[in-house]
């Protein structure tokens, strides 16, 4: 049996579009790492608050992969996460995490038990297993390469980190999929508060434009150079309804889109949970079908407080600052996801929309 780690020392450098620093690397307090395995194919990307962050997450799919989501419920405890991954891997990316712990220890970064600092480190992975090499998976020693990485050079997007092995439109099957990534969206609000997010989108569905409905990536037909539309898929199969049998494969669990909104805000738990809430908009404008039961979709939102104390403890005033950052974390989603899929290149025989010319 060929070790996990075998196949990391074997990496390649990750194909991505490299831009200017921005987007969510803009969010005071935060920073992202990537670190892939192009032979595997499959990576991790790390975003780190070493000065703790407000947390929550929404998990919405039907199918998926986490770590210490109950613990950013606003009724739970600890009120602050250190570190969120999105991993390749299914749940044996999970695993990686214990590298992003290991190295915020390193820092003296964590909850204050009274006897040690306990990194809080949540995350979730997508499968990529069909893909590349399936022995091959995110390591806790390639995640503290990613925590290495954070905050340097420019924002990556496309073929890097955890969208190395995503993939869209499988819901006919893998032989219509396409290459996807992961992508970058920002917003910065006239008060100077940012908003940015970082996702992975491995969809069972297609990836469309939000203005024009466009399908930028998705079952794709080579034969005929036409997209099969996802949304459509119960009037093409006479009104059965049936994603397994009819000649459509099993896609079950294979399939998620997960990331990372970030403010630099300051929010209570309750009120992060309100803009991952909303920010699931941006992820139903620009992928379709979304939320099914064969996605495991989930987005996390940290605030940083970086930008300052937020309005008064006025409930009016509060409901307008979250529901004015809830709006730019919808954009930057959507952002995001179409950046997924427009910045990644062909790999391992799986077009891309690029290589196209769509």
């Amino acid at each position: 049996m060929v070790q996990a780690d075998l196949c990391y020392v074997a990496r390649l450098q990750c194909e991505a579009k490299v831009g200017d620093m921005g987007k969510i690397a803009e969010v005071r307090g935060i920073k992202v790492g990537h670190a892939c395995d192009l032979q595997g194919i499959t990576g991790i990307t790390v975003v780190l608050c070493e000065d703790g962050a407000v947390g929550s997450a929404v998990v919405v799919g039907g199918a998926p992969g986490t770590r210490e989501t109950d613990l950013l419920r606003p009724s739970y405890t600890v009120q602050e996460v250190h570190g969120i991954f999105l991993s390749g891997g299914s749940a044996f990316g999970l695993n990686a995490a214990q590298g992003i712990v290991s190295y915020l220890e390193e820092k003296g970064i964590g909850f204050d038990t009274g006897v040690a600092k306990v990194p809080i480190v949540a995350g979730a992975v997508i499968f990529d297993l069909g893909i590349g090499d399936p022995r091959c998976r995110p390591t806790p020693d390639m995640a503290y390469d990613a925590c290495m990485d954070a905050g340097k050079g420019g924002v990556c997007s496309g073929n890097v980190g955890a969208g190395v092995g995503a993939t869209v439109g499988k819901l006919y099957g893998p032989q219509f999929m396409m290459k996807s990534g992961l992508g970058n969206g920002y917003v910065k609000l006239q008060s100077g508060i940012s908003v940015g997010s970082v996702m992975v989108v491995n969809a069972l569905g297609d990836v469309v434009h939000p203005d024009t409905g466009q399908i930028l990536a998705g079952a794709y037909d080579p034969s005929t150079r036409c997209f099969l539309e996802c949304d459509k898929y119960n009037h093409k199969l006479g009104g059965t309804g049936r994603v397994s049998g009819g000649g459509i494969p099993d896609m079950s669990g294979r399939n998620t889109t997960i990331g990372v909104v970030a403010t630099d805000a300051s929010l209570t738990k309750e009120e992060c949970r309100r803009v991952a809430i909303m920010a699931l908009g941006g992820l139903a404008q620009a992928v379709r079908p979304v939320f099914t039961p064969f996605d495991g979709d989930t987005i996390f939102v940290v605030a940083t407080g970086k930008a300052g104390a937020g309005p008064s403890e006025d409930a009016g005033l509060r409901a307008a600052l979250v529901a004015e950052i809830g709006i730019a974390a919808q954009r930057a989603v959507r952002e995001a996801v179409i950046d997924a899929v427009t910045a990644c290149r062909s790999l391992a025989g799986i077009p891309a929309r690029c290589d196209l010319g769509l």
